[in-house]
């Protein structure tokens, strides 16, 4: 049986009301795996921080956060939906976020993988709505979950 992800609602940004579901967007998913279980706390309160100043970044969609809830709790990251590369690209450089990079650096491997689409390509074998009403996210979240239990590739 895979191990359980928790995962936050989606918090969105400034430019969350500028797509629609054939919107081309930038879907960045990001993985951090520590060294040591106890490691991904301090990772997952990192992320917390840099969220509340997510409604504040130009081009962002939406965030989600997520950690792993296995046996071994030592995963953790987020999902960030983007209106282009170049947006993404601003929030990597920003201080604050070079900050927590540098600060976990030695401590775990971290990866991520860029994809740029529409939320509604996403969908494919296994997805499934986190709603009644099949939000526009939930396509994304579902690509996310088959990547993160291993049902699809990093690539």
């Amino acid at each position: 049986m895979p191990p359980a992800i928790w995962k936050t609602s989606w918090k969105f940004g400034p430019d969350a009301h500028g797509t629609g579901p054939g919107s081309a967007v930038v879907v960045s998913v990001t993985q951090f795996v520590t060294h040591r279980p106890w490691g991904t706390p301090a990772v997952a309160a990192e992320g917390f921080r840099l969220r509340r100043s997510w409604p504040l970044t130009p081009g962002a969609v939406a965030v989600r956060l997520w950690m792993d809830t296995g046996p071994r709790l030592d995963r953790s990251g987020s999902v960030t939906v983007w209106t282009d590369q170049a947006s993404l690209m601003r929030f990597v450089a920003r201080p604050d976020h070079t900050r927590v990079v540098r600060a976990f650096r030695g401590r775990g491997v971290m990866r991520s993988l860029p994809r740029e689409t529409t939320p509604a390509a996403l969908s494919g074998p296994g997805a499934r709505s986190e709603s009644a009403a099949g939000h526009l996210l939930d396509p994304v979240w579902a690509y996310t979950e088959r990547i993160l239990t291993g049902a699809e590739p990093w690539d």
